[in-house]
């Protein structure tokens, strides 16, 4: 740990207490994310009846967040290189913590999802460019280390998100929920504001105001096609398929734009770098992999086997806790090793995890669930935090922001495609009378192994590019 906060001669970024300090900011707002995230979702039938509402418009509190992040995530990837890190982290923290204290000032439910609206939008503004941050002012030999450790307090925080938002909603009303962030949000803004840098040279050219709007509709259509298509109503089938052809358009017409802008909201050059672009598409396979088996055992947990909802929760727990044995560890061999194996060999743990639970027995033992996720943490592990470096170091230091901006395109939209995959199998055991909520969660589970399978052929072909350039070298 002290390593990382320790100066050599020729190190890039900031000094090694500031870079402390820095990562600081930037953990406690993904922490605060990850917490908001999974405890409102425990808390949406409490506030269904505290407010009288249905089930299907408490949703909305969640879908809110989730839709306004999604739409303005590439947007404030590329707002950092005009307005700085520093100025675009310090708003996005003061916009989610003043929208988290309206939330738990909320009397009504349009209130609440305008709040979460707000938060949402205030979170996309500091998770896009979180790790362009860290690589900002951390030196590149110690890039691995970093981004394992803030993989490892995600995990952390994923595992003990639920344990403690079922203890605040059992003692305290869901509007604890939002309050705890306040004080955090603080700490996290005087951080910002002491130590994080700007960018070291702000471009003075144009905001791409066209591809703004083409990328937010595009990205906004996706997430609602995804949304509706889950459903089993013929007439949201149609409202699906109209939101999926808006995103086509939107996103061809987009492409365009880029190609032709000045300064375009997302350099479409970062892609000619075969190592960025499959490392950005195997994360996306990997993350619709998670969000398929995330939304999956719930309804396995709680529908099939009986559980209460809070032992499904600590059913999830091995998971991050393998996330957080492996994730150090993978970074710090990312900095010495090709990152490309490592997360190939994560991989391959990832996919035996889940085939593990894909096959899993009628009626088996508490241990035996928890041994098979722990597996898949494991896996994901020593995935994620090696191809996030592959992403970030294969783009340049000025495309940083927009290259995080990316990873977290990929992580979101791969959660989102993952969660509509299980609702579209759902829907069709229901449409076609099949009561077997255990089949239709195992067919879940086995699209996830494909998925995994696909991010495996993925990185097994970076692999090739690595030999062949070390080869050519």
């Amino acid at each position: 740990m002290m390593e990382l906060f320790s100066d050599k001669p020729g190190d890039e970024g900031l000094p090694g207490r500031e870079r402390g300090l820095a990562m600081a900011a930037v953990m406690t707002m993904a922490t605060m994310a990850v917490f908001d995230g999974s405890m409102v979702n425990i808390a949406l039938p409490q506030i269904a009846r505290e407010m009288g509402i249905s089930a299907g418009a408490a949703v909305w509190v969640s879908n809110g967040y989730l839709l306004s992040a999604s739409m303005t995530l590439a947007i404030f990837a590329a707002l950092a290189s005009h307005i700085g890190y520093r100025s675009l982290f310090a708003a996005g923290l003061s916009v989610f913590t003043l929208a988290s204290a309206g939330c738990a000032l909320s009397g009504s439910l349009d209130m609440l999802i305008i709040m979460r609206v707000l938060q949402g939008i205030g979170a996309a503004a500091t998770l896009s460019i979180g790790p362009a941050i860290l690589r900002s002012v951390f030196p590149n030999r110690l890039l691995g280390r970093v981004l394992g450790l803030n993989a490892l307090m995600i995990a952390t925080s994923t595992a003990v998100a639920p344990v403690l938002g079922g203890t605040i909603l059992s003692t305290l009303s869901w509007q604890w929920l939002f309050a705890i962030n306040i004080p955090l949000g603080i700490i996290a803004v005087i951080l910002t504001l002491r130590v994080v840098p700007s960018n070291p040279a702000l471009t003075r050219q144009p905001f791409d105001v066209a591809g703004a709007i083409l990328s937010a509709i595009a990205l906004g259509s996706l997430i609602m096609a995804a949304d509706v298509f889950s459903r089993p109503d013929k007439d949201d089938l149609i409202i699906a398929l109209l939101y999926g052809a808006i995103a086509i358009v939107s996103g061809v017409a987009f492409i365009w734009r880029q190609r032709r802008a000045p300064k375009p909201l997302l350099p479409l050059g970062m892609f000619a770098s075969g190592p960025f672009t499959l490392a950005a598409f195997t994360s996306l396979a990997s993350f619709i992999s998670q969000g398929i088996t995330f939304v999956a055992l719930p309804f396995l947990f709680q529908s099939v086997y009986g559980y209460s909802a809070f032992v499904s929760a600590l059913l999830f727990t091995p998971w991050p806790l393998g996330i957080i044995l492996a994730a150090p560890h993978a970074g710090r061999l990312a900095d010495r090793y090709p990152a490309a194996i490592i997360s190939t060999v994560g991989l391959a743990i990832f996919a035996a995890g889940l085939l593990l639970l894909a096959r899993l027995p009628a009626q088996p033992e508490v241990w035996d669930i928890g041994l098979r996720s722990f597996v898949c943490g494991i896996g994901f592990g020593c995935f994620q935090s090696p191809n996030n470096r592959e992403m970030l170091s294969n783009a340049s230091r000025e495309n940083s922001g927009y290259a995080s901006g990316v990873l977290a395109i990929m992580r979101t939209f791969g959660q989102c495609l993952g969660a509509a995959c299980v609702g579209v199998i759902l829907s069709v055991y229901a449409a076609t009378n099949l009561s077997q909520e255990a089949h239709a969660v195992q067919l879940s589970l086995w699209v996830a192994v494909i998925a995994t399978v696909l991010a495996m052929v993925l990185s097994v072909t970076r692999l090739r590019k690595t030999a062949s350039h070390l080869q050519n070298g």
